[in-house]
């Protein structure tokens, strides 16, 4: 029997646009245009992070994209009451939760989620309540995988700076704890989710190689690169990276 790899869908985080229009206090870039334009240009999702200072994504953003996103709507964040609320109030397709502080730069590891057992099966639960899919942030660890799938949740999304940091010494190396990871989450019932430092230069060989991915989310590189390429052509150089031979 010949193995069909799912598709893997592209969606656009707009975080980096947000931040550009915060520096000026206007309106300029529009995060709401450019939502609209990157669905125009190929999107299959579209994802914010907003964080409580508000530094981009604002929680006003949330609820104006939400009438103007008809693909994918993945809203990221740590599961504060505050968060909670927001996500419910807005109905998004899916969650995908994240260990963050606060005053996090960014991303920059995934749960625990043993320790942090019950609190992610309490949040996963009110957004299957809601109809709203779930996804947990994690690492490669197997445990830890095995522990997401427990919580009940839909999907994992695979921390993937790692594998960034490795592609260019030994790209074989660097993506074989992501396959065992995926194989491990799809024979527990979960489907796979990917982000953090995913470019033009490693994306397509990430992609090729993994055995299931339903999802890469995109933000820093992709907002770099469209500045020189352009927001249209840029969307689709990733597009075409993730087109399965």
């Amino acid at each position: 029997m010949t193995y069909k790899k799912p598709h893997t869908r592209l969606s656009v985080n707009i975080n980096k646009i947000a931040t550009l229009r915060n520096a000026r206090g206007e309106n300029r870039p529009s995060v709401e245009q450019v939502a609209i334009d990157c669905q125009s240009f190929g999107a299959e999702g579209i994802t914010v992070h907003p964080r409580p200072d508000e530094r981009h994504i604002r929680r006003a953003d949330v609820a104006a994209l939400r009438p103007l996103v008809k693909v994918e709507f993945n809203i990221e964040g740590y599961p504060d009451d505050t968060f909670m609320d927001l996500v419910l109030r807005n109905r998004p397709e899916q969650v995908t939760l994240v260990p963050d502080a606060p005053s996090a730069l960014t991303s920059s590891a995934g749960w625990d989620v043993n320790a942090h057992f019950d609190q992610l099966c309490t949040v996963v639960e009110r957004l299957k309540d809601a109809g709203i899919r779930s996804s947990i942030f994690v690492d490669t660890n197997l445990d830890n995988i095995a522990a997401a799938a427990r919580t009940g949740t839909d999907r994992v999304e695979l921390y993937t700076k790692p594998y960034a940091d490795n592609y260019a010494k030994d790209r074989a190396a660097a993506i074989a704890p992501y396959i065992e990871a995926s194989r491990t989450a799809h024979n527990l019932g979960l489907g796979i989710n990917a982000g953090h430092d995913l470019s033009l230069e490693n994306l397509q060989f990430f992609a090729q190689e993994m055995p299931w991915l339903h999802e890469v989310s995109i933000g820093h590189a992709l907002i770099c690169d469209a500045l020189y390429l352009g927001l249209e052509t840029t969307i689709k150089r990733y597009l075409a990276c993730l087109v399965k031979n």
